[in-house]
């Protein structure tokens, strides 16, 4: 699929096992003091290892523990070591990228934290302080999923106050500006909900460009922005045009600002390339060697066609445990899904878990000679799909705090239909949600009767697995585009992501209660895909509703997909009653009560949206999307909320990450030590003052 399709790297987790989650109380965060744990374990789990760690707004901050690192040779670990830091030196893009506003409101806010001496313990402060939690968790001022900006609950006269009482000459100030005239500045920035209300703004009808608050464009319309980039060629083995750019007016000119060294952005790219050519000098062999060269040339040059050389190497080096993800990848913050937000994972691989998920991978061919598609949408034969279970060693960009539980790249779909693709399940970030989530949750609240909850108790965390690997591995991968037919982000603009992560779910939901995979040993039974089917109905009609305010409509790609599947199913499955909406106690559930005929209706729904996308239907996109997957019945929405606010849970869960330490004696490295931090504020500060590379205006 295109590499500018917005194909995020993981559903979010919809079964029991990862959503349901038991929140716990507040930290201390205004103590910014880390403490840190080692696990000595090489090889396992830590189980008395402490994975829930500060918790405010509608936030859970857990930790995820990395087994099998310390077992790992000193090559290896210099290797994650450096990739670590490659990681970690794009921070401050991610921050500019959401916003032009982003990187000067979190220097503000670090200022303050390191430099105030005030009262810290009163309500007002403990409200700053939360929003600063909330801005350091989505990387800016627009809540990490719902892309809606929020503002803090202090007031501004407060917050003055704050910052005249700390170190105003550390300030991001212009030159010569008072601390008065800087307040007025970002004023409008923190504190008013109405200017630039939306990272992205998908609503039918209106320019999504101009009324996206995003920092990938300037002074330049939709029309225009289209139009530009109808002068280049978005067929065959085109580049991602537009991946790594943004597009401005110059002298009544239309222009990119490409993202590499030397050009926006440069100062961190050059210290990511840096640490790159580090790892490339330990890589593992010659094949990883050769795509971490690539990925150099990339970020040096800007060139997208080097950027897809660097693609099929990185997919093509299967061999190596250490691995990882950095670059412009995502594009699920444009509208028009062009522009690629920075991320990285570092990773290695998971052994033991990888059997199932290669298990998966090895039959693509048959899911796709299966699927219920058309069949001249039906690749003739499927590139060589590598599947893997990997340990996540640190992410960063848009994969954190908040991250996925499974990867499927590269993005370009010629790419993955000539050379084949990577898709990966994170095990140790599902470790850490299960173990949080073995404490109970909201499962009991919504799950209808007895017979359901108990069969999601006994099979949700493996149905969650076989859905993400699914989902990833045969999903994204299946399916092909009409000859002449341009890639989607072209064709379906801004209903491509939504309509492509349906796809994918549907593929996972038609083929998780399929024979198949008993045969192939990696579920017990069909009763496997019962659960996933009364998991993924109940989220996508009901509990993920309990992540919206009052009035809010969807607008997340992941939450826009699982409505429209669910409720498209629901409505055309009336006629044989096979789902149903029943009121038991004045409270509203979904039950399934047809699982064949379920899976029939996943397998339309699936046959239809990849028409849409091989044909490049966009009115046919529009509709599925508007119709099932926006609105939000306010009636309804205010009674899952009411249930749930009486069970103390927090909707959202992000990630404190690990801290990879080298042990020097002189300029070598003898060994690398992993911790574990317990305090979020006080990794967010560690990074500001390790990490910080670029100015304020980019």
């Amino acid at each position: 699929m295109n590499k500018k399709l917005n194909l995020k790297w993981a559903i979010p987790v919809i079964a029991m096992s990862t959503q349901l989650i038991t929140g716990c109380g507040s930290g201390d965060t205004a103590n910014t003091k880390t403490k840190t744990d080692t696990v000595a374990v090489a090889d396992g789990y830590d189980e008395n290892f402490v994975t829930e760690a500060q918790s405010f707004a509608d936030l859970q901050l857990l930790r995820y523990q990395v087994p099998g690192f310390n077992s790992l040779s000193l090559q290896q670990k210099k290797l994650a070591y450096y990739l670590y830091e490659a990681a970690l030196c794009g921070r401050d893009i991610i921050y500019d990228q959401k916003s032009k506003d982003g990187l000067l409101l979190r220097k503000t806010i670090e200022v303050i934290f390191d430099t105030y001496r005030g009262d810290k313990i009163s309500e007002d402060w403990k409200k700053l302080e939360t929003y600063s939690g909330k801005f350091w968790f989505s990387n800016g001022n627009y809540h990490h999923y719902s892309n809606v900006k929020f503002v803090p609950e202090c007031s501004y006269e407060y917050f003055e106050t704050v910052l005249k009482n700390s170190d105003t000459l550390r300030l991001p100030r212009e030159a010569g500006e008072s601390t008065e005239a800087f307040l007025a500045r970002i004023k409008p920035m923190m504190f008013d909900a109405k200017y630039k209300p939306k990272l992205v703004d998908l609503r039918p009808n209106i320019d999504n460009i101009a009324s996206s608050a995003n920092n990938f464009y300037e002074g330049v319309t939709q029309k225009e922005v289209e139009a530009f980039y109808a002068g280049f060629d978005g067929t065959g083995n085109a580049p991602s045009w537009g991946l790594n750019s943004k597009v401005v007016k110059e002298n009544g000119k239309i222009v990119e600002k490409t993202w590499k060294s030397g050009g926006m952005y440069g100062a961190a790219i050059d210290k990511i390339a840096g640490w790159l050519e580090k790892a490339a000098g330990v890589a593992e062999d010659s094949m990883q060697k050769a795509s971490l060269d690539l990925l150099v040339k990339y970020y040096r040059t800007g060139d997208l066609k080097t950027f897809d050389d660097y693609s099929i190497a990185w997919a093509k080096d299967t061999g190596s445990r250490i691995d990882a993800v950095n670059g412009f990848i995502e594009v699920y913050m444009d509208a028009i899904g062009k522009k690629g937000s920075f991320e990285s994972t570092v990773s290695l691989k998971d052994i033991e878990g990888t059997k199932k998920i290669e298990t998966i991978a090895k039959e693509a061919q048959w899911f796709e000679d299966n699927s219920p598609i058309m069949k001249e949408h039906k690749k003739e034969k499927v590139a060589g799909i590598t599947g893997k279970a990997i340990t996540a060693i640190v992410e960063s960009g848009d994969a954190a705090p908040s991250t996925p539980i499974g990867i499927n790249l590269p993005n370009a779909e010629w790419i993955r239909k000539e050379h084949g693709s990577k898709s990966v399940s994170l095990s140790n970030i599902v470790y850490a949600y299960n173990v949080v989530s073995a404490k109970g949750g909201q499962t009991a609240e919504f799950v209808v009767n007895d017979t359901v909850l108990e069969r999601m108790k006994k099979h949700s965390a493996l149905a969650s697995d076989l859905h993400t690997d699914m989902h990833e591995c045969i999903g994204h991968a299946s399916g092909k585009l009409n000859p002449g037919v341009a890639t989607t982000d072209i064709t379906l603009k801004n209903y491509a992501s939504c309509l492509e992560e349906a796809r994918a779910d549907l593929v996972a939901l038609y083929f998780i209660y399929d024979q198949k995979l008993v045969d192939l040993g990696v579920m017990p039974s069909l009763e496997v895909g019962m659960a996933e089917y009364d998991s993924y109905i109940m989220n996508g009609m009901i509990t993920q509703l309990t992540r919206l305010k009052p009035g809010e409509q969807l607008e997340e790609a992941h939450m826009r997909n699982r409505a429209l599947v669910a409720r498209w199913a629901f409505e055309k499955g009336k006629k044989d009653n096979v789902i149903s909406m029943i009121k038991k106690n004045n409270k509203t559930y979904v039950q399934v009560n047809d699982y064949g005929k379920l899976r029939v209706l996943f397998g339309e729904l699936l046959r239809e949206i990849q028409r849409i996308k091989s044909e490049g239907d966009y009115k046919g996109g529009k509709a599925l999307v508007e119709g099932y997957g926006v609105k939000v019945d306010p009636v309804l929405h205010k009674e899952i909320l009411e249930r749930y606010a009486t069970l103390n849970l927090k909707p959202y869960k992000g990630f404190i990450q690990p801290k990879l330490v080298p042990i020097m004696n002189g300029n070598d490295i003898t060994d690398v030590k992993i911790e574990y931090p317990d305090n979020f504020f006080g990794q967010m500060m560690e990074y500001g003052k390790n990490y910080s590379f670029l100015p304020v205006k980019n």
